[in-house]
């Protein structure tokens, strides 16, 4: 019984659209920041490192870096501050997380491109 309660609530607070990414991708995180009673937003882009959870608690973890720095950022996924999810690349992984990308740098980040099956 409660976990049917449980799924209920959650379904509600699920975003009906997600654009689908994986593990490897990189990706532009358009979220939305609040400045006084302004609203903008702002591009996060990286590389997706992890992704964890299920449901309404589903997470993923971009890496990029900044000026030399490793920065990394954990996003709910079916949060409303996140305006859209955008994939410009996808790169080829054979983890489920990508956490031994923090000891290298350079040449060695670098992922092979996955080639999509779909023509154009």
């Amino acid at each position: 019984m409660s976990d049917q309660v449980l799924a209920l609530v959650e379904k509600a607070s699920l975003k009906p659209e997600i654009s689908p990414f994986e593990i490897g991708d990189t990706v532009d995180v358009h979220c939305r920041i609040l400045e006084g009673d302004k609203e903008r937003i702002q591009i996060f882009n990286g590389l997706v490192i992890a992704r964890a959870g299920s449901g309404s608690r589903e997470t993923f973890t971009v890496r990029r870096i900044v000026q030399g720095e490793g920065v990394e950022r954990k996003f709910p996924m079916h949060s409303p501050r996140i305006a859209k999810i955008e994939v410009k690349r996808s790169g080829v992984t054979r983890r489920a997380k990508l956490y031994y990308l923090r000891e290298r740098s350079g040449k060695g980040v670098r992922l092979k491109e996955r080639r999509s099956s779909v023509e154009k």
